[in-house]
């Protein structure tokens, strides 16, 4: 499967903004939105890309921004936009809403994984399950009162224990609820837009994607 193998910390300064893609690393001093806050390239200082941003290129930054986010490519960020399309709703929202559903993310909002790329890689080995099933696609959408939990096998996973112990500090969204004694978790319901912390503005993106 195709996938972006490039430095990921060079897509956050592009965006201007923090993807939490590097996991602890973008909560520290060593962010690189904290020590090169300028756009990537020989002269990214002397470039004023974003203050010259207007109509199609602010459309095109705000899904790029998303489409980073989650770690998905271009055809498949427009299927989920055709998806949400269709579905009843606002098509924004329901949007970053199946996008949120996806299999890697849950495991990463759980803290299950301090990355989305980590969680990606963590699904693909096999260590989760999905109503006691193993489930290692990524993109594997959840639903209310599915329960995903950590297999017993992968308790011990050094990454997996690491994790769950830096999500202390982070917190879960409501929509999920983690157990209390073991490493599982129930989908409560479906996330709202206010619970999805995601800094973008969704209506760009589907007025980039209707013209």
């Amino acid at each position: 499967m195709a996938r972006y193998i490039g430095p990921v910390c060079r897509l956050c300064r592009r965006e201007g903004t923090k993807l939490f893609l590097k996991g602890e690393r973008c909560h520290t001093d060593k962010c690189a939105i904290e020590t090169r806050n300028f756009v990537p390239g020989q002269h990214g200082k002397s470039r004023r890309m974003r203050a010259k941003l207007a109509g199609y290129g602010v459309q095109l930054r705000e899904k790029q921004k998303v489409k980073r986010t989650y770690g998905v490519l271009e055809n498949q960020f427009r299927r989920y936009f055709e998806k949400a399309e269709r579905a009843r709703g606002i098509t924004g929202e329901t949007l970053l809403q199946l996008l949120e559903r996806r299999f890697d993310n849950v495991v990463y909002r759980l803290g299950f994984a301090t990355s989305r790329p980590q969680a990606r890689q963590l699904v693909r080995h096999g260590h989760f399950t999905v109503n006691g099933s193993k489930v290692n696609i990524p993109s594997f959408s959840v639903k209310p009162g599915d329960v995903v939990a950590v297999r017993s096998s992968s308790e011990k996973n050094v990454m997996i224990v690491h994790a769950m112990e830096e999500v202390k500090g982070r917190g879960i969204p409501e929509w999920l609820q983690l157990a209390a004694d073991q490493p599982s978790a129930t989908i409560k319901a479906l996330p709202t837009r206010e619970q999805i912390n995601l800094p973008v503005q969704e209506q760009l993106i589907v007025e980039l994607y209707s013209k």
